[in-house]
């Protein structure tokens, strides 16, 4: 049994402020893997500013130097919309009893009632949500499906996420960085400096497409 990370968005571009919440529940929760899963088209938001070749390009440059990071392909190649429960469907007939955690900002976990089959991808993958460390959850999480969910499902160790092959969620605190996709484009289509915001070979990438401008 390998445990393996499941951890979507446009990337565009990946960031900072993905990479190291990333590594941070990875070796929290001691998982075999990461798999960053870039959108083709995102159902709920317009098309990405990026091409999807070099959003791919920018993804694999970022993680090129940590082995345990993997970049999944398989939502850029889909015609149609990406929606996670396709994606976990398919990762869950590949991978058998592996256990599946797919990480959420807490933003998006806020809105996860609202995903497609939402349901069902608590059939297939265990929740864990990235939050800032002394974050005030209870107030954002106090009512309505989203609070029912947390206490019907919700644990606090890693070995208890683990006994199942699904249907868990851990709130894991992580450091979280004030960058966003869009302040990087905005800043790149003014000419400034990406330096520090992304790593280094993206930032040349960015530079040499111009796909910001």
């Amino acid at each position: 049994m390998r445990k393996i990370g499941i951890f979507g968005g446009s990337f565009d571009p990946i960031h900072f402020g993905h990479l190291r919440p990333a590594l941070e529940i990875l070796e929290a929760l001691s998982l075999d893997s990461m798999h960053f899963i870039p959108s083709g088209q995102p159902p709920h938001r317009g098309a990405p500013a990026a091409s999807a070749e070099t959003r791919l390009a920018m993804l694999k440059a970022a993680v090129a130097g940590e082995p345990r990071f993997q970049v999944d392909e398989r939502e850029l190649r889909r015609a149609a919309p990406s929606y996670t429960f396709d994606t976990l469907t398919e990762l869950r007939r590949e991978r058998g009893h592996d256990r599946l955690v797919l990480v959420l900002g807490l933003d998006a976990f806020l809105g996860f009632t609202g995903w497609h089959r939402w349901q069902e991808i608590l059939e297939l993958a265990h929740l864990v949500i990235a939050h800032r460390p002394g974050s005030a959850l209870d107030g954002q999480v106090s009512h309505g499906e989203i609070a029912m969910l947390v206490q019907e499902r919700e644990v606090d160790d890693v070995q208890a996420l683990m006994d199942r092959e699904a249907g868990r969620i851990m709130l894991q605190p992580v450091t979280q960085l004030e960058i966003s996709s869009s302040q990087i484009r905005q800043t790149a289509a003014r000419g400034g400096d990406l330096r520090f915001l992304v790593p280094d070979p993206v930032r040349a990438l960015i530079q040499d497409s111009n796909c910001y401008a």
